[in-house]
C-alpha cells in the first residue's frame, strides 16, 4: 500500500533498538591504513576530491618521502637544508589508500588554513621565510601541487587561526606576537592588519596561552573568539568588541600551549526566528603547567568541559567532567551530531617533549543527552598521539588519525615517544556491522551537486529493511570539513538542515525522499563544499558533497580579489624584480587555471583603482624594512 501522506521528521536524533554506546564502555574499531606515509601529519584538510592534504614543516631536515623524478626544493633561507629532495607534504587518496608527495617551497610549520568556497585549500603563514606567504592547492583530478604567493599577509603569522567568512574570504587571527587580524584575499579597503587588543590582554608573558585561538562564526555574523581563558563576541567589520563573555570556570588556560580543544555545537532549527549557538571547550592544562613541564614536572591535565550558549542574553558557562584528563585532544563533529574527542595526553602540555601519559581511548560527547550522562568511552588505539597529532572526518563516516611528534626532529629511537608516521582510521560505533540494516543509502542527488541558498533540495535514500524504518527520526546534516592542526579544527561547522518532511517513493521498495530547504543565509553556512548525510536512528549514510553558492557570483572566486592580494603585497618587495615577476606568474596561473570562466577579468579595473593608494604606499616603503610589525600595530 502506497503511503499517501507526509511524515514530518523531527530534528532530535533518537537511539537505535540497541544502545549505540555501551554503558560499560567500548565500541568503535581501529584500522591501520599506512605503516609509514613518510611525512608527519601536523596539518590535515579533507577536500571535495575525497583526498586529504597533509603537511608538516620544512626546517628540520629530510623526511622519509622522496620527491618524484629527482625533483628537489631549493631554499637558500631554510635553516636546515638549502637543497632538499624530500617531500614535506602529501596528498592521501582515501578510496585507494594511496598517497603521493607534494612540494611546499617555504616553511609551513605551525600554520593555518581553510578550504575556500571553490574547494581550493588556502594555507597561510608559517615560520622563517614562510611566515607571510599564502599557498593554494587546487584538487585537480589528474594531480596538482602547491602554488605559493609571497607577501600575501601583511604581518608574520605563526600559530594563527583562520575562519571562512560569509562572503567567502578568510579572516586570519593572531599568531605569535601578532595581536591583530587580516583578510585573505584582500578586497577593497580591507588590505591591512587590524589591531585586536583582546589578544594582547590574554597573552601570558613568556608562555602566551593564546595561540591558535578558538574562532567560530556566530549566527549573527560576528565572531566568537576564545583565547587563554576568556572570550568575546567580535564585529570584525567594525573592529569592535560586541560582548565580553564570563571567564571560563576555574580560570585555567585552554589555548596553546595549554592546549584544549573546542567546537561550535550543531546548529539546529535553522528556520526559526532566533537560532541558538553553543560552544563546547574541553580539556587543557592548569595554570603553570607549561613552566613545570619545561622543568620535567608533568601536571595532570584538565578533565573538564565547559559549554556556553553564546546567543543568550545572559550567557553562562556550564561545566561537566570528562571520564579522564586530557590535553591536546581533537574534537571532531560526527554526522549524527555527537562530538568525538580523540588523541592527546593525560599530563603535561603542548610543546617539545612536554607531555606524558598518552590517552589512547576516544570518548564521545552527546550534546542532547541529559547533563551528567553525555560521555561514552570508546575502544582504544595502540598508538600514542601526542603533540602534532591530527584527525579529520571522512565522507564514509570514519575518522582519519595521524601524527604525533613531540621531538624537534624526526626521531624514531631513544626517546619516550618516537616520531609517528603511521596513519589510522577510527570507525565510530555507528559503523558497526550490526547497524547496516538501519543505515540509509543516498541514491540522489549525486555527489558534487551545486545548490543555491534558500533553494529546496530533495534527497532520495533507501534502507535495507522493510520493517523497523522510523521516518519520524530521520534527519539531514551538513558538515563543513575543517582544517585541522594543533588540536583545533578551523571552520568546522555542522548544520541540521532537515528534513522538513519525508515521503515514500511510489512503486519503489524501501525508498524515500527527504525534502529540505537550504538556509538562505551565508552567515549560517558560508559558501563552499559541505558533506551531507542522511541520518536514520542515529546511523549516518555515507556523505555526498554539496556545494552551496551565492545567488550572485562569489566574490572570492573572481580575479579582482587575488589580483589585488598579490599585486598589493608584491609592491612591498618591488625592488626585487625577480620576486615580483615570479609571483605575478603564479597569479596569472591562479587566474587561468584555478578560477571559473565567468570570473575572468571581472571588476579588475574597479579593484585596481580601489587598491591604488595601498599599492603606492607599499612601493614607497624603504628597502629593508622589517617584514613584521610590532604586535597589534596597524599597517
Amino acid at each position: 500500500m502506497l503511503l499517501q501522506f507526509i511524515l514530518f521528521a523531527q530534528f532530535t536524533l533518537f537511539t537505535p533498538p540497541w544502545p549505540l554506546y555501551a554503558d560499560d564502555g567500548g565500541g568503535g574499531r581501529w584500522e591501520l591504513l599506512q605503516n609509514d606515509v613518510g611525512v608527519l601529519p601536523m596539518h590535515m584538510q579533507l577536500l571535495h576530491s575525497d583526498r586529504v592534504v597533509i603537511f608538516d614543516r620544512t626546517d628540520f631536515g629530510t623526511s622519509n618521502l622522496p620527491l618524484p623524478e629527482g625533483k628537489c626544493r631549493m631554499d637558500p633561507n631554510d635553516v636546515a637544508l638549502k637543497l632538499d629532495c624530500t617531500a614535506h607534504s602529501l596528498e592521501y587518496d582515501v578510496a585507494s589508500n594511496t598517497f603521493r608527495p607534494l612540494m611546499v617551497q617555504t616553511d609551513v610549520w605551525c600554520s593555518s588554513g581553510a578550504a575556500a568556497s571553490d574547494g581550493t585549500l588556502v594555507q597561510t603563514g608559517g615560520f622563517n621565510d614562510g611566515d607571510r606567504r599564502a599557498r593554494v592547492f587546487k584538487p585537480y583530478p589528474n594531480g596538482s601541487d602547491w602554488e605559493e604567493i609571497p607577501f600575501a599577509l601583511n604581518v608574520r603569522r605563526w600559530y594563527a587561526t583562520n575562519h571562512i567568512l560569509p562572503d567567502g574570504r578568510q579572516i586570519v587571527i593572531g599568531g605569535r606576537r601578532q595581536f591583530s587580524y587580516e583578510f585573505f584575499p584582500k578586497i577593497g579597503g580591507a588590505s591591512r592588519a587590524y589591531s585586536i587588543p583582546f589578544l594582547a590582554e590574554t597573552n601570558d608573558q613568556f608562555i602566551e596561552n593564546n595561540l591558535y585561538p578558538f574562532v567560530f562564526l556566530n549566527v549573527d555574523g560576528n565572531l566568537f573568539i576564545f583565547a587563554n581563558n576568556r572570550s568575546i563576541l567580535f564585529d570584525y567589520a567594525r573592529n569592535k568588541v560586541i560582548r565580553n563573555f564570563p571567564a571560563i570556570p576555574g580560570g585555567d588556560p585552554r589555548c596553546y600551549p595549554s592546549t584544549g580543544s573546542a567546537v561550535l555545537l550543531p546548529l539546529r532549527n535553522l528556520h526559526a526566528a532566533a537560532i541558538e549557538a553553543e560552544v563546547l571547550i574541553c580539556g587543557g592544562a592548569p595554570k603553570g603547567a607549561y613552566n613545570r613541564a619545561m622543568n620535567r614536572i608533568f601536571v595532570r591535565a584538565l578533565n573538564s568541559c565547559s559549554r556556553i550558549k553564546i546567543t543568550d542574553s545572559n550567557p553562562q558557562w556550564v561545566t561537566e567532567t570528562m571520564p579522564m584528563s586530557r590535553v591536546m585532544g581533537d574534537m571532531i563533529l560526527l554526522p549524527n551530531g555527537d562530538v568525538l574527542i580523540i588523541n592527546g595526553a593525560g599530563s603535561g602540555t603542548a610543546g617539545w617533549d612536554n607531555s606524558r601519559d598518552p590517552i589512547l581511548s576516544p570518548i564521545v560527547y552527546r550534546p542532547t543527552d541529559p547533563i551528567g550522562s553525555r560521555f561514552r568511552l570508546l575502544n582504544p588505539s595502540t598508538i600514542p598521539r601526542l603533540y602534532h597529532s591530527t584527525a579529520v572526518l571522512l565522507r564514509d563516516g570514519r575518522v582519519l588519525v595521524g601524527g604525533s611528534n613531540p621531538n624537534v626532529y624526526y626521531n624514531f629511537t631513544g626517546v619516550p615517544f618516537p616520531t609517528e608516521l603511521r596513519l589510522e582510521a577510527f570507525s565510530p560505533p555507528y559503523l558497526d556491522p550490526k547497524c547496516e540494516n538501519l543505515r540509509p543509502k543516498i541514491l540522489s542527488p549525486s555527489s558534487q551537486t551545486t545548490v543555491r541558498y534558500g533553494r529546496p533540495l530533495t534527497i532520495r535514500f533507501n534502507v535495507n529493511i522493510t520493517r523497523g524504518v522510523r521516518l519520524d527520526i530521520v534527519a539531514v546534516t551538513m558538515i563543513a570539513p575543517p582544517f585541522n592542526t594543533h588540536s583545533f579544527s578551523m571552520s568546522q561547522r555542522l548544520l541540521v538542515i532537515g528534513g522538513e518532511y519525508v515521503t515514500k517513493v511510489r512503486n519503489v521498495a524501501a525508498t524515500w525522499d527527504v525534502h529540505v530547504n537550504m538556509t538562505k543565509s551565508s552567515t549560517i553556512a558560508p559558501p563552499g563544499y559541505y558533506l551531507v548525510f542522511v541520518i536514520h536512528r542515529e546511523i549516518p549514510s555515507k556523505g555526498i558533497w554539496i556545494r552551496i553558492v551565492e545567488r550572485e557570483r562569489e566574490r572570492f572566486l573572481c580575479p579582482s580579489a587575488l589580483l589585488t592580494t598579490v599585486l598589493s603585497t608584491n609592491f612591498q618587495s618591488f625592488s626585487d624584480f625577480s620576486i615580483f615577476f615570479s609571483s605575478l606568474v603564479i597569479t596569472l596561473r591562479v587566474f587561468f587555471f584555478l578560477l571559473p570562466a565567468h570570473c575572468y577579468f571581472d571588476s579588475i579595473v574597479f579593484s585596481v583603482r580601489t587598491e591604488f593608494d595601498d599599492l603606492m604606499e607599499h612601493k614607497m616603503r624603504k628597502v629593508g624594512q622589517p617584514l613584521g610589525l610590532a604586535g597589534g600595530q596597524k599597517l
